[in-house]
């Protein structure tokens, strides 16, 4: 299996360098130069089993040959003993066709951990095969960063940097990141918005003398592991609901688009989705894209799903390059200009097979509290701001064929203020994570300044 750039002036490389690479040296994200597929009795044949194993299958699909299945597979059953739920994404169903797939019942409460925990295995196993050490940066709305650092904390041939805009998450999300006493983890809070934190990861990556003196690699969702662990889910959801003999939909709380994105390579690889509802919040790039076929940056507006608070949906240009069939001169060209300029106009074509696959439903705040309300007075389910983001599109959405899973995508206790506000209830932490708040923070204050925090990312990895 190889991996090419959707700009087109990357080498193609192997899984393994995909993976440690991130993002590709030109700029462009990495996806695999031939779908692979599973035949209708092979993802009937995901029924039953447990979680780790149609993850190592689904997972496998995209290493080849580079990673030994039996490796894999123990990989993924440590990977997944960490979740407190035994299905690991266990499904709730909260009306006649629509269900919740629970993604919170991991290490740090947010559906991060589902391929986070994978892949800090996938880079033990990898770095410690070639005695190598680098450095991850991650920019985080809020719920990567904790889980990168919960995934990746202690660990011999890693050290990680993990970049939070600074006021614009949760008190509790940010404590999953800083509370982190390990040496080989650092957290920084920049005096800016998410976009802000993703651009200068971007930037970073884009100085070949820093990215070769610390060996650098992202985490975040530009990364194609990211997006190949989340598809599993996919499987294991819409089989339990009677897929491959019938097709389900997803409806996904959507910011940087990864989430979403990893519902189309699963249908791809052969699973029958019908269609994926993007929930933006008032943010709503994406929810405008697939309504109005322009891809238009505004300003970001602090939400109380503030994951969700992005005006540069970074996974976005893979299915772009889709649209355009895998044209990487048009993708370059396109997201180039969309840097400066912040507009791309979606060719008919593109935007046609976009939309046969895509819907986009923007919530506003006073839904957002309105539905946690409802869910909780019609399910008895107390659900977080993100995921009542999902539950309202659903709502907006009784066209979509065939039963509808909503992605919960974290657990209510990472925002109880904003919970308590909206129903009167407020969520408690699980017992594993009822002391984050006594324990001590450790984070520094930065600029949103490329070069400030480039030098900060050396010091902290020649340490």
């Amino acid at each position: 299996m190889r991996y090419i750039s959707t700009r087109g002036q990357a080498p193609a490389v192997g899984f393994v360098d995909a993976v440690l690479a991130g993002l590709a040296p030109d700029g462009g994200l990495y996806v695999p130069e031939t779908w692979p597929t599973f035949t209708p009795e092979e993802i009937a044949g995901f029924a039953g089993r447990p979680y780790a194993e149609v993850a190592a299958a689904v997972i496998g699909a995209f290493a080849g040959d580079e990673i030994e299945p039996a490796e894999l597979l123990e990989m993924c059953r440590e990977a997944y003993a960490t979740f407190n739920h035994p299905a690991v994404v266990p499904l709730v169903q909260i009306a006649p066709h629509a269900f919740l797939a629970e993604l919170f019942h991991g290490p740090s409460l947010a559906f991060k951990d589902v391929a986070m925990q994978i892949l800090a295995r996938l880079y033990d196993h990898i770095l410690g095969r070639q005695q190598r050490l680098q450095t991850i940066v991650c920019a985080t709305s809020g719920d990567t960063g904790g889980a990168a650092v919960e995934a990746f904390r202690g660990r011999k041939n890693v050290k990680v940097v993990a970049l939070f805009p600074e006021g614009r998450i949760s008190e509790v999300q940010r404590r999953f990141m800083t509370a982190a006493t390990e040496a080989n983890v650092a957290c920084v809070a920049v005096q800016g918005t998410f976009d802000d934190c993703q651009a200068i990861v971007k930037q970073t990556f884009q100085d070949k003398v820093l990215r070769q003196a610390v060996d650098l690699s992202g985490v975040n969702s530009i990364n194609f592991a990211r997006i190949a662990a989340q598809a599993v889910y996919y499987f294991t959801s819409a089989v339990a609901l009677g897929a491959p003999h019938r097709p389900v939909s997803f409806c996904v709380p959507s910011g940087n688009f990864g989430d979403a994105f990893a519902g189309y390579v699963a249908s791809r690889m052969g699973l029958p989705v019908a269609k994926i509802v993007v929930a933006t919040n008032s943010n709503d790039i994406l929810a405008r894209t697939f309504q109005e076929g322009r891809y238009t940056r505004s300003v970001v507006q602090p939400t109380i799903s503030p994951a969700m608070d992005i005006q540069s949906a970074s996974n976005f240009e893979r299915l772009y390059f889709e649209g355009v069939e895998r044209e990487p001169v048009e993708t370059a060209r396109a997201f180039e200009a969309f840097a400066t300029a912040g507009l791309i106009d979606i060719p008919p074509t593109a935007f046609a097979a976009m939309k046969a696959m895509f819907r986009g439903i923007a919530v506003g705040e006073d839904e957002t509290r309105r539905t946690i309300v409802a869910t909780l007075n019609e399910t008895g389910e107390l659900i977080d701001p993100h995921t009542a983001v999902g539950v309202a599109a659903l709502k907006r959405s009784p066209d979509v064929e065939g039963p509808i899973v909503v992605l919960s995508t974290a657990h209510a206790a990472k925002f109880p203020e904003d919970v308590a506000k909206a129903c009167g209830v407020t969520p408690e932490l699980p017992r594993g994570a009822a002391d984050l708040a006594g324990r001590p923070e450790r984070y520094d204050r930065l600029p949103a300044e490329t070069e400030t925090i480039k030098a900060y990312v050396r010091a902290f990895a020649e340490a």
